[in-house]
């Protein structure tokens, strides 16, 4: 048994707020500013935490998973919760809003037509699933993935935001940076630009370059990208962790280092600062600086004439630690350990963090398409994958690929139907022999081939639905193609 000590958790998850907090404060009047800074602290006005949505936007998280349950959240849930609680259009957010708007779901809305797939949104807000999954690694990534890929779909933000999670979540339980940092690349595809640009800092930490040599080497290699450039995550989570080996453990020498590298300074810095919180509780947080930040959270991104959320560090920390009688027990994958949070001693019983990493998470999503969406039923789950992005010109195809992978034990043969506009064709086999044989889940896979009539709508909506002989619950895949 995992057994977090119900006083020692709390102040690690108030920690955690309260650097994100600082953090984002000192780095958010030099954000965007590409050259080395010169920051020594703080310049805003004391007693006063700058507004940042790389905080406020885990409120709302906080409220989605309340209110619907862990088993129930998903990506495109989550994308309700965009489109009904916040506010900004800025970059990623309004490129994922707008997709969705026109009836492209989660994790699609983060990929199509999205240049902006590869920046910070997603990394900056990872923390919420690390605290109300503390040590649980496996099922923080899972969350992170679903929130990332709203707005990022398969691109390096979404990379960025399970890498991020898996340290943070891992944080509660070890302490080791090194070992935090390699738990986490193993969550990553080995091909991703993320795992690229970490291993070379670590490369440079180990070669004996100081943090500003790192610092160049990083920034050279993002603005020589065509894919990549400023406020991007690859570059900009390395300067977090810049920070964070270089700082040695001191906050404010690790704040200033990261906020010293410059770009999307107020997320470098805060998630810095909330890595430094978890790892070790209220302890590290410098005195001064906490007075100077107080412990209010001022929102920037929420609608808060349509809900309400917590308006302190303090309340946030309440209302997580409310929530881990819900989340450590209603869980998706399997613990190593049973996780319990009590007011008996912390007792972590010989955990070792190499029994934590593994790159199978990472796979999944290589095998998939770029273009994919998952549905769930209680008979079975199903994910469809695109062969090219959901657009179709007059008279064109697309290909998809629909597997049903099913969850109860009989073998089961589901039929599907499907609903077009007028004119709309599509060609594929149309029932799966779906098995559960001796405990495997044996996937059942069909493609079809949609094909568009002469004459197309800007926007085409068809419907795979999917029923079981002998069951009465029906699956609907929405298919919406952009004309």
């Amino acid at each position: 048994m995992i057994n977090f000590n119900k006083k020692e958790l709390r102040d690690k998850i108030y920690a955690c707020w309260l650097g994100k907090n600082i953090g984002g404060t000192i780095g958010a009047p030099f954000e965007g500013k590409q050259q080395i800074n010169n920051c020594t602290g703080f310049t805003s006005k004391k007693g006063e935490p700058l507004p940042n949505d790389d905080l406020d936007l885990q409120l709302i998280w906080l409220k989605a998973i309340r209110e619907v349950g862990p088993l129930n959240l998903n990506a495109r849930i989550l994308g309700e919760y965009w489109l009904e609680f916040i506010t900004p259009f800025w970059n990623e957010y309004g490129i994922g809003k707008a997709n969705m708007r026109r009836g492209i779901a989660p994790p699609i809305s983060g990929q199509l037509n999205n240049h902006w797939k590869h920046s910070n949104g997603a990394w900056i807000r990872t923390e919420i699933w690390a605290c109300l999954y503390p040590g649980d690694v496996e099922n923080a990534i899972y969350y992170a993935y679903q929130d990332a890929a709203v707005d990022h779909g398969s691109g390096e933000g979404t990379y960025a935001a399970i890498f991020v999670a898996a340290i943070e979540a891992a944080a509660f339980i070890f302490s080791d940076l090194r070992a935090l940092i390699n738990l986490g690349l193993s969550k990553i595809p080995e091909t991703s630009k993320m795992y690229q640009y970490i291993t070379k800092v670590l490369e440079c930490y180990d070669g004996g370059k100081t943090w500003l040599e790192t610092r160049n080497i990083i920034t050279d290699m993002t603005t020589s990208d065509p894919e990549l450039g400023w406020f991007q995550a690859p570059a900009n989570v390395s300067y977090a962790i810049i920070g964070l080996l270089y700082g040695k453990g001191d906050f404010k020498e690790t704040i200033l280092i990261a906020c010293n590298c410059g770009d999307d300074t107020d997320c470098t810095c805060a998630t810095a600062g909330s890595v430094l919180g978890i790892i070790n509780g209220t302890k590290i947080i410098p005195s001064d600086w906490k007075a100077y930040i107080g412990d209010s959270i001022i929102t920037v991104s929420v609608n808060k004439g349509a809900t309400y959320v917590p308006k302190t560090c303090t309340e946030l920390t309440n209302d997580v630690m409310d929530m881990h009688s819900i989340t450590l027990n209603q869980i998706r994958y399997p613990l190593r350990k049973g996780y319990t949070v009590s007011d008996s001693k912390t007792d972590f019983n010989g955990a070792d963090i190499k029994n934590y990493m593994g790159r199978n998470f990472a796979m999944s999503l290589e095998k998939r398409s770029k273009y994919h969406s998952v549905y769930n039923s209680i008979l079975a789950n199903a994910v469809i994958e695109y062969d090219k992005a959901p657009e179709i010109s007059p008279g064109d195809q697309i290909k998809v690929k629909i597997s049903i992978i099913p969850l109860l034990e009989s073998q089961k043969i589901f039929d599907i139907l499907w609903v077009t506009p007028e004119g709309f064709s599509v060609t594929g086999k149309l029932n799966f022999n779906a098995m559960y044989r001796s405990g495997h889940k044996i996937p059942a896979v069909n493609e079809y081939i949609i094909t568009a009539p002469e004459k197309i709508s800007a926007k085409n909506n068809l419907y795979a639905i999917i029923t079981c002989e002998g069951h009465f619950v029906t699956l609907t895949i929405p298919v919406t193609l952009l004309g």
